[in-house]
């Protein structure tokens, strides 16, 4: 096949992860269905590190040393390895696009990514974060995490300082508001659609809530 004259050349694949990274995933995968199988049959409070840790195959200490308490086995997963993505395709939509519609764009493909991918683990966490205080507060204490960084791609769409009073207030209201969102889908047993009700969250931040009646 002739080449097309000033064609840029195809980007290069990601490097195949090396054997000691794959044996990583390997085993945090296996922790993470030892403790979601065992948190199904028998409940989130019943479910020890050493259980998990025996039907995982592995030690306690492996366990504590991928997860630093159980409920980092719940509040990180999979889904983690899509947040720098995600952050990157926000970060790469079009110059004048709404800020707000950047967001729904982003946090649909992710919803679409969770329950395309894991639905029963995605439902799983949101009843466990419903359900389980010290669940929720974990969650709570990572997403702080997340919003540092989602401030420094609001911070690149906007040129404001991503220190500054008003981008953390923004960016965390929007964490908060999908974390509500997610408690809100759990407390109605899933029934309604959790991309919909993220929606609904952003245009709370947007708009304010809906006026009431007189």
């Amino acid at each position: 096949m002739a080449a097309v004259t000033g064609a840029s050349p195809a980007p290069d694949a990601p490097p195949r992860p090396g054997l000691r990274e794959r044996k990583k995933i390997r085993t945090r995968e296996a922790i993470r269905s030892a403790a979601y199988a065992l948190i199904e049959q028998q409940g989130y409070d019943s479910t020890t590190v050493e259980q998990i840790a025996e039907r995982a195959e592995v030690s306690p200490s492996t366990v504590f040393r991928y997860f630093p308490t159980k409920e980092d086995i719940v509040v990180t997963d999979e889904y983690d390895e899509y947040d720098e993505p995600l952050l990157a395709e926000l970060a790469a939509r079009p110059a004048g696009e709404p800020w707000t519609d950047s967001v729904r764009y982003v946090i649909r493909e992710a919803v679409r990514l969770a329950l395309t991918e894991r639905p029963e683990t995605t439902r799983l966490r949101a009843r466990l974060m419903l359900e389980v205080p010290a669940v929720r507060a974990r969650m709570r204490e990572t997403l702080t995490g997340t919003g540092r960084t989602l401030a420094e791609t609001v911070a690149g769409r906007t040129g404001l300082d991503p220190r500054s009073l008003e981008v953390r207030v923004h960016v965390m209201s929007l964490i908060g508001g999908l974390l509500e969102a997610t408690l809100y889908w759990a407390e109605h047993g899933h029934r309604e659609d959790y991309a919909d009700l993220a929606d609904r969250a952003i245009d709370v931040i947007e708009h304010g809530p809906p006026a009431g009646k007189s």
